[in-house]
Formats: structure tokens, C-alpha cells, sequence
């Protein structure tokens, strides 16, 4: 039986707080802006169950974590030095999996880039940088932002339903956890300043950059009628220009694999038995 969870808090500057679950080789996981940890496996244990220690955390600013201290903010670079503190104190020496849905998996990847060494895979749920900055994406993410400091919760939720063009069957299952996850955060204020810095920071330069990656990778794609957010075509980029990436994504008609946590964590736990077998 899988240990239960090992909450945990980090120092300061700011104090990062998740948890650990399960014993086995490390997955870290790292979850996508406006979320919290509690949102990458939707409360799913099967990947401890399946012999990982699963650790997780709020990004600084996102759930029960502090916001960025003054002068810092919420670019790649301090998002990937939060989680070098993460591994540091709760992953051992040796290679541990890493995986991350839209922020998150270009917080892992810029991980990766520093420090391929440390990684046995990863895995990319939901990536959407593809080495451009556009206009209209930033318009969208500051609209945003403005409609949490004006508005609060249902302004955000009247904004995502007005502005992200999810398709009418999906609309009521995204409104509902979008309101969900915004409940669970602590500092609005932060979060709101994080949705205008985070898209306009560079978590690395160019897609080519990740052709120097020969970590066995798994891109997660959605379907772009339930989560237009995170285009397929984008995650078709990152299976193509790493050199070890397989791609999945969910059966026609289903919802985004991504929004499945026992059926992700099961797809993970695949993925990571067959990396470690590979190595041996």
C-alpha cells in the first residue's frame, strides 16, 4: 500500500508548500498557471499506488505558496529555480521523472535543459510555447488578469466563458473546475500578476533547443474543441523536435487526457516502467 501524503513547506524567499505520496523512484510534477498541485492527477493516487513517490507543490503566487518576494516575480527562470529547491529537498541523488501540464511542463523543460543528467523522463502535458510570443495571447492573458482584480472569481469565469471559445459540450465541466481551482487560492493578487508575467517570460529560445534532449519523452495532447488553451498542434511540436518523445492523447469524443487523473497517472506509471526498464 501506497505511504499516505508528507506534506511539506520550503523555507522562504517564497515558501513553497506541497506534498509527497507513495514510496518508490521520484516523479515530480509541476502544474499549469491559475491551478494547483492538486490539479495535475484531479486527486488520482494510482501513480503512488504504482510505486512512485509522487511529489508535488504550488507554484510560487499559486495555491497554499507565498507569492514572489518584491523585485523577483513569476518568470521561467524563477518558476525552474523553485523547483531546483523542490528536487533538492525531496528527491535523493540519482535520476528521477519529471513531468509538467502547460506552465508546468515548460517549467520541466527548462529543467531539463539545465540538467538533463538528473532526469530518467518527462513528460509534457498540455505544452503551448512553441519559441513565439504573440500579441494576441498576451491581450488575452492581461484581459484576464484584470477581470480577477476587478471581478474576483466570477469575473475571471465570466471572462474565460465570454473569451477561451471552449466547444458548448465542454463548457459547463471547464467553467465548474476552473472555479474550483481559483477557490483554492490563497493570493489572488499574486495570481493576477503572475497571468501577465508568466506568458511574456521565455522558458528557453528555440525549439531546436530541445533536440539535445535524448531523455525518453511522453507528450500529452488535448483535443482543441474541449481545451482550445492548449493546442494539439503544439504538442505534435514537442513530440517532433525531442528525439525520444512518443505522443498520446485521449480517444475521439472523450474528454482531454489530461483532465482524466487515473487515466493519466496509469499512462505515467506506463511510461515511467518502461523508461526504468530501458536504463537497466
Amino acid at each position: 500500500m501506497a505511504a499516505g501524503p508528507r506534506p511539506f513547506a520550503l523555507g522562504s524567499s517564497p515558501a513553497l508548500r506541497g506534498e509527497a505520496a507513495g514510496e518508490g523512484p521520484a516523479a515530480v510534477l509541476c502544474h499549469g498557471i491559475t491551478a494547483t498541485r492538486r490539479y495535475i492527477l484531479h486527486g488520482s493516487s494510482a501513480l503512488s499506488r504504482a510505486g512512485y513517490t509522487v511529489v508535488t507543490y504550488d507554484a510560487r503566487g499559486h495555491g497554499e505558496s507565498d507569492p514572489a518576494p518584491p523585485g523577483e516575480g513569476y518568470g521561467y527562470p524563477q518558476l525552474v529555480g523553485d523547483l531546483e529547491r523542490v528536487v533538492e529537498a525531496e528527491v535523493s541523488e540519482g535520476a528521477f521523472f519529471l513531468a509538467g501540464h502547460s506552465m508546468g511542463a515548460h517549467t520541466a523543460v527548462a529543467y531539463a535543459l539545465r540538467h538533463p543528467e538528473r532526469l530518467a523522463g518527462l513528460a509534457l502535458i498540455g505544452p503551448v510555447y512553441t519559441g513565439m510570443i504573440e500579441q494576441a495571447s498576451l491581450e488575452y492573458w492581461d484581459g484576464l488578469s484584470a477581470a480577477l482584480e476587478a471581478g474576483g472569481v466570477d469575473g475571471f469565469i465570466a471572462y474565460i466563458d465570454a473569451e477561451q471559445g471552449t466547444d458548448s459540450r465542454w463548457r459547463d465541466s471547464v467553467l465548474r473546475f476552473t472555479r474550483e481551482r481559483l477557490l483554492l487560492q490563497r493570493h489572488p493578487e499574486a495570481l493576477a500578476e503572475a497571468l501577465r508575467e508568466v506568458p511574456r517570460s521565455r522558458p528557453f529560445e528555440s525549439m531546436d533547443e530541445l533536440r539535445a534532449l535524448e531523455i525518453p519523452a511522453l507528450v500529452v495532447a488535448s483535443n482543441d474543441d474541449a481545451d482550445p488553451g492548449h493546442p494539439y498542434e503544439a504538442a505534435v511540436a514537442y513530440a517532433e523536435a525531442l528525439p525520444n518523445a512518443r505522443l498520446l492523447t485521449e480517444e475521439p469524443g472523450q474528454s482531454p487526457l489530461a483532465w482524466q487523473g487515473g487515466k493519466l497517472s496509469r499512462a505515467l506509471a506506463a511510461f515511467y516502467a518502461e523508461a526504468l526498464s530501458s536504463a537497466r
